[in-house]
């Protein structure tokens, strides 16, 4: 039986021109769209706590919920893409993702939104089975520029979700926001179902066989432990920065919501490092871009600590300069070592991305929690400093790998 799936898989192999733009395009909006997900209700929390009469802790616990379930949707369910066709498994989630996001904007209390966020979360997972659909549809000389195209949409809808939600909640009510991301959701799911093609399976393996297979993969393959840890690492500085800006950015500058929101736009240019690096990483090999985006990270981190020698307007243009640079950096390392870890085992792929992004996840939330302790104690250096630490031991992890 398995030598019939593994031809299969053969069979299936790309052309050599790999697969349409039109396609690439849909993978890459997909990837965005379900991401966005998470992250819409952070800019609305004040207006749901008002509307739905709960205090700011209750409401607290919404996006603490959503990133629960993405982050154990992740390891949980994403191995399945390597026992059914992600096809559709991608059809499947986009609709589960449209009826919880529709439940959440229908949700009569803080209650019933607490439990549509944990299937937001979970069912947001999607993402995760669209990244590697589109390694595995791309030929192996093209593949890392079309996965980092599709990144670029991943990290696109990470980085503008927080400023599109901001707004329509503003202008049209925070029930709205929910009802056209799930319109958004459900119509790119009928598009996928009708322009992804079949992707055969590569295991028939029993559910836990698949969830057993995660230590032996994470203990056969160095490669993926060294980009892991290093992308969790890099994460650490991402997390610490990004959860702390709005209170530095209100503390030093007297700036509201509306201003840490827009710096997402920042961020957002930085995510145009995904398609260079990709096709960098086609061209030169993925290790020397894990190095420079470890390095570039580092770099834009450290500058930040020269802010209290500039005057208080240049002060804000080096932290927006900071953010293109480090989330340049961090964007490109973290397609190479997509690159990198897609190479090891190609029956296993959805089962290894699961093992990186549930790494870098933990890399995020421990960011944010030492990112909020260094600011109680140490003030913005603090922070500053934890993100230059992380960043120095993930471009020691790298530079170790060319030794």
């Amino acid at each position: 039986m398995m030598s019939n799936i593994q031809a299969a898989h053969a069979a299936f192999v790309p052309a050599e021109a790999g697969p349409r733009p039109a396609l690439v395009l849909l993978l890459a909006a997909g990837a965005g769209l379900s991401v966005a997900s998470i992250y819409y209700s952070q800019p609305m929390l004040g207006v749901l706590a008002g509307d739905l009469g709960a205090d700011a802790a209750r409401v607290g616990l919404i996006p603490t919920l959503t990133q629960l379930g993405y982050a154990c949707g992740i390891l949980l369910l994403a191995p399945l893409g390597d026992r059914h066709d992600r096809r559709g498994i991608i059809a499947l989630k986009a609709a589960l993702l449209a009826l919880a996001l529709l439940a959440s904007g229908l949700a009569p209390g803080v209650g019933l939104l607490l439990a549509a966020s944990l299937g937001v979360g979970l069912a947001a997972t999607l993402a995760q089975d669209i990244v590697p659909a589109a390694a595995a549809l791309a030929p192996e000389r093209q593949r890392g520029r079309i996965v980092g195209t599709v990144m670029t949409g991943l990290l696109l809808g990470i980085l503008l979700s927080r400023v599109v939600s901001g707004f329509v909640a503003e202008q049209f009510g925070w029930r709205t926001m929910y009802f056209i991301a799930a319109f958004a959701v459900a119509a790119i799911g009928v598009v996928a179902w009708r322009g992804i093609p079949h992707i055969p399976p590569t295991t028939r393996a029993s559910y836990l066989a698949l969830l057993g297979s995660l230590r032996g993969l994470w203990m056969a393959h160095p490669a993926l432990r060294r980009a892991a840890l290093a992308q969790g690492l890099l994460s650490v500085g991402f997390s610490a920065f990004w959860s702390t800006l709005a209170v530095m950015l209100h503390d030093s500058f007297q700036l509201g919501s509306a201003a840490a929101g827009a710096f997402g736009l920042a961020g957002a240019a930085g995510a145009l490092a995904a398609p260079l690096a990709g096709r960098l990483a086609d061209r030169r090999g993925p290790q020397p871009v894990t190095v420079l985006g470890a390095a570039l990270a580092l770099l834009a981190f450290a500058a930040m600590w020269l802010a209290p020698l500039l005057p208080p307007s240049a002060r804000l243009g080096l932290i927006v300069a900071s953010a293109i640079g480090f989330d340049f950096g961090i964007q490109a390392a973290l397609v190479a070592h997509q690159s990198i870890v897609y190479s090891l085992d190609a029956g296993a792929r959805s089962r290894i991305n699961a093992l990186l992004i549930t790494t870098m996840f933990v890399g995020m939330a421990a960011g944010s929690s030492l990112g909020s302790l260094a600011l109680a104690h140490a003030g913005w250096n603090g922070v500053i400093g934890v993100a230059v630490a992380a960043s120095a031991v993930a471009l020691a992890l790298r530079l170790g790998a060319r030794r």
